[in-house]
Formats: structure tokens, sequence, C-alpha cells
């Protein structure tokens, strides 16, 4: 292994005499006796440049500096799943002390690879799990990339399929019996071109190259949410890539948290980059409270966490969504679909920004590096629907918080976010301050996906949910013109056309798109019942546009109290979706005609 000696420290950067050649970028290495690790990030005439994924405090020159020969790479084996780690995937503990529960790292043994590093039980200690594994494959049978050998019950809702990587194929010679094993233990062993291969359960695969795919396929279903505004005004595709961006304290950290409780994927991997640490801890005591309500087990069975919070190293911020990512892909690989959420990636550029000023790179808008848009695309480009080297189905879904500072949606990450994003959920802090949650400004919002989407909404949803979703953001676009005028002369002095189209706009934001997490029939709502909403408001709608025309006053409909009863509709139950229609359609209809009579 090339080996060389500390020269200058530059908090997380640090520069490094080559005493022979053999380093290259990407490498991990290991600094001083502890150790500690880093990447080589530049090479230079006798000089290697390695950012550090710990804190530097500590170090002193003269210190040796060995490299692994191996890239920054996750280590994929069971156990991934239900549990957290930092940002180059080292697992992490919640640990009570007098202030609370903290996040803190498990200190990694000396090893010699980088599994034994990142996996600190291995090589035969006494906390290695032992996995019951099922054998898949037979002797004589010829396994190709993606071909599943083995099979483990991870967790109560998840099952880890191990592999033929990438680039081997081979025939099976030997298996091992269906039991119990470590996930180091030889499981089969595969006669390939290169001779033997003995195959266990853990796969290494360095965090920044994306795992081949078969297939790139179009996003021509949903992400369902069970969040009406998501899932009806701004829908994302499966295998789609979406934006949350919001000024501090506009909800898009509880937005994220909304999604991965409730998003119809089979994994979660929620990564808290360069948040608060007291964020993860809510995620972890939530996510360990409550029920999953697709299997009705707890929801950490099928979540992944990496935190990487604001206190902690800012170099390993930089790689936690890539380690991110890549569990995700492997996942992918298996035939799950995947729900990544970032949050959030502003702090990462700002980890990237500050380890480029320390490199002393030529720095772009605000300071950035000049990468930041090519950094932003391969990350959010891992994303898609695909049909694995295997022929399965797969998908990672992706979305990113930016916390664009004073709420400029002018600013280089968000402006460079919505060059690889197709959903924009911009978030208003008007709406936030007024207790409208989720505060998804549907003027500045966006989704690329509804059209090679509709046909499965017409299929799943029904006929008109075009038409009716079109209909629901036209009138809040009138609402919003229509404001502009009532701010001038009073909403009083307004025609009464107008003023219907500023009332059913306002059922239509406190009936359908705020939602009370809070509230059991409030919290999720299945997309069929979405549609019904929408044709009970729209439906009120035309009662009252024919009663205005027919010369009855607003202020008479108004005394009535209709829209009131509507906006509550959320929060009553309903035996089905047709009863709720028939109930408060016929209910509308009594309300017409009582007018008519007065």
């Amino acid at each position: 292994m090339p080996k060389g000696e500390l020269r200058t420290i530059n908090g997380p950067i640090l520069a490094v005499r080559a005493h022979d050649p053999g380093f290259f970028v990407s490498e991990l290495v290991k600094v001083g006796p502890k150790p500690l690790l880093g990447e080589v990030v530049a090479l230079r005439t006798h000089r290697v440049i390695v950012q550090l994924f710990e804190n530097a405090t500590g170090l002193s020159t003269g210190l040796e500096v060995i490299g692994t020969g191996l890239p920054l790479s996750a280590t994929l084996k069971p156990g991934i799943v239900s549990n957290i780690f930092d940002g180059i995937q080292r697992p992490l503990r919640v640990e009570r002390e007098i202030s609370g529960k903290v996040l803190s790292y498990q200190p990694p043994r000396s090893k010699e690879t980088l599994s034994d590093i990142v996996f600190p039980s291995r090589n035969g200690h006494s906390d290695e799990p032992r996995w019951p594994v099922k054998i898949k494959a037979v002797p004589g049978q010829q396994l190709n990339p993606g071909d599943t050998y083995a099979e483990v019950e991870e967790t109560a809702a998840i099952t880890f399929r191990a592999m033929i990587p990438p680039g081997m194929t081979g025939i099976v010679e030997s298996v091992a019996k269906d039991g119990d094993y470590t996930a180091d233990a030889e499981i089969i062993t595969l006669a390939t071109t290169g001779g033997p291969k003995a195959l266990t359960l853990t796969q290494e695969w360095p965090i920044r190259t994306p795992r081949p795919i078969g297939t790139r396929m179009p996003p021509d279903r949903p992400l369902l949410t069970g969040q009406r505004a998501l899932d009806c005004l701004f829908p994302i595709a499966k295998g789609g890539t979406a934006a949350i961006p919001g000024g501090f304290g506009t909800g898009k950290t509880m937005t994220q948290h909304q999604i991965a409780k409730w998003a119809d994927a089979d994994i979660i991997v929620y990564i808290g980059c360069g948040e608060r640490g007291n964020e993860m801890t809510e995620v972890l005591e939530d996510f360990g409270k409550l029920t999953d309500p697709r299997t009705n087990k707890p929801l950490l069975a099928r979540t992944i966490l990496i935190a990487n919070t604001s206190d902690m190293p800012v170099a390993a911020r930089e790689a936690s969504i890539y380690t991110g990512m890549t569990l995700a892909e492997c996942y992918r690989d298996m035939g799950y679909h995947v729900a990544l959420m970032a949050d959030s990636t502003s702090r990462w550029a700002e980890a990237l920004r500050e380890i480029s000023g320390r490199l002393e790179e030529m720095p772009a808008e605000e300071g950035y590096p000049a990468y930041l848009a090519s950094r932003l695309g391969s990350f959010y480009e891992r994303a898609g629907y695909v049909k694995t080297l295997s022929g399965k189905e797969g998908s990672i879904t992706v979305v990113g918080a930016v916390s664009p500072q004073g709420a400029d949606f002018s600013e280089p990450v968000t402006q460079n976010t919505k060059r690889f994003t197709q959903v924009f959920w911009a978030l208003d802090k008007e709406l936030a301050y007024a207790r409208h949650f989720p505060a998804i400004d549907w003027m500045s919002s966006y989704t690329g996906y509804i059209e090679a989407m509709e046909p499965w909404y017409i299929k799943n949803a029904g006929p008109d949910f075009p038409k009716l979703r079109e209909r629901i953001l036209g009138l809040l676009q009138e609402e919003s013109n229509l404001l502009e005028i009532a701010k001038l002369i009073g909403a009083d002095i307004l025609p009464d056309h107008e003023r219907l189209t500023m009332a059913i706009a306002r059922v239509i934001r406190l009936g359908f798109a705020q939602q009370n997490a809070y509230h059991p029939s409030d919290v999720y709502t299945p997309l069929t019942r979405q549609l019904t909403m929408m044709e009970i408001i729209l439906y009120l709608h035309d009662v009252c546009h024919k009663l205005v025309d027919g010369g009855i006053s607003m202020d008479m409909i108004q005394k009535e109290g209709i829209f009131e009863r509507i906006i509550a509709v959320k929060y009553k139950d309903y035996s089905s979706d047709a009863v709720m229609r028939e109930t408060h359609f016929k209910e509308i209809d009594v309300f017409g005609e009582k007018v008519r009579l007065m």
C-alpha cells in the first residue's frame, strides 16, 4: 500500500508528501495511529491532497498516511435496513445522557479493508450477527449479474437478496445448506472464467459510481403519498425527482417526514445532511413508534437512516448523499421501490463550498464551486424507474429539500436543482405562518410528470381525473388574480361570480389542499377519496354558479354555511367513496333547492 507523511493541516484538508507512487483520486486513506479516515481528492507534484472524514483536532504533522487501495465504498449486506449510519456508513448509536438523546459514533477498530472499518464487528468478533439464510442457487446452475443466490429475512418487512455482482457470470460449483451464517461466511462457490469465486452475503460498491441497470423505463405511475396537494395537484412519478425549497420554518422536513411515513414505497432512505441533530432524533423517535400502514409492522422495519448532522465533519456530509444513494441502488436492484429523502441538499452544497475554498479552487456564483451543477446532476440522475440486470422492476424516487437563505429561490442551489428535477414543491412562508400545511404554493409549484402519468390516473382514479385537476388549479389561479383586485377595491365590491370563485377557492385551499397531520381521518387520503373530494367541491361550484346566474346573491348563498360544511368533509369517516359522494351531493342539492325557494 502507498504511504506518505502528513505535512500541512487546513481543517479537513490535509497535504501529504508521498513516499512512493500509487495513490489515486477517490482512494480511501488512513491517517495516524487511530486511524482516521480520509479520501484523496487531488494529486499534485510530490503531494497528495486528502479530505478528512473526521474531526482534525489533535492531528499533527509527521503522522503516517497509508492508502487502502480501495475507493470509498458502501458495504452492502444484511443489517442495513432499520439501522442508522453516519455519512460514510459507520453505525451510529443513540445514547441517553444527562442532556437527553444524542447521536454518537461507534469507534471503529483498525482493520485491513473498508468493510471491516465500516462494520467493526467483522472478522470473528462475538457481536457479529448471524442471519437465517435460504439458499436459492443449485449446483450446475448458471448465474448472471443480478441473479439471486440467497435470501435473508432482514426485517419483518424486507427480505435481503444476495445477488451476483455486476460483471460476474459463472456456473455454481457448490452451495452451503440453509442455516444461520454471518455476513462474511461463504455461501456459494462460482466457477468463472477467472477461476472459482467464493461469494458471501456481502458486496462493496464505490459510492460515487452508479450501479449498472438493464433498462430505464418511462416514469408513468405516481408515487402515492396520501397528501392531496401532492397526489392530485403536483404528483411525482415513481423513479422521479422532486425539490422542496423553502425558507426556515416552512415545513420542508415535516413534508419529507409525511412522505416517508405514507408513500407507497417499499423502503425509505432518509439522509439527514447537515441538519440539526434534534431533527434526526425526532425521526428516530417518531418512526420507532409508528406502525407502517402498508405492512402493519414498525415503520423502522423498512427505513434506512443516514445522519450527518451540522456538528459532524463537513467532508463526511459531502459523501453522505452518495452513500445513501448507493444503499438505495442496492435495494432497487433487488426489485424494491425506494424513496430517498435528502434533507438538505443546500447543506451538502455548503460542504462543497467549504471544501472547495480550502482547496483554493476558483469560486463561482456566491462562492460555490464551478462544478456545483454537475454534482447536483450526478446525484439526481441516479434516480429512475428501471429494469434491473436480472429483469426485476425497481425504482428510486428522490425528494431533495433545498434551504435557500432568506427564501430566495434565485440563489444557485435552488436554480441548479430546478434544472435536474421534474417536480418543484415551492413552500410559502405566508402559508406556513397561517398554519396551512403542507405549505405548497400552488402558484410557484409545478410537475413535469402529469402528461406521462395521465393514462395511469384515468385507469386507476377515474376518467374525469385530468379535467377535475385542471378545474381545481384553474380556480386557484383565478383566485390569485382576483386577490390583487380585492386588495385595491375590497372583496365586497366584486361581482357575485367573482366572489363565488373566491369562496370556492377558499374551500379548495382549506378543505382540500390543507391537511392535518394529527387528525386520524385527515392525515392520509387514498387517491379515490381525493377524487371524490374534488367532485364534491366542483359540484358545489356548479350548483352555486347556477344560483348566481338565476339572480341569487352571494350574501344569501354564504348565509347558509354550505362552504364551511364542505370544508369539514375531510374530517369525516365514510364506509365508501360512493357513500361520501351520495351524501354530499344530496346535501348540496337540498341546499340549492332551499336557496331557490327563499
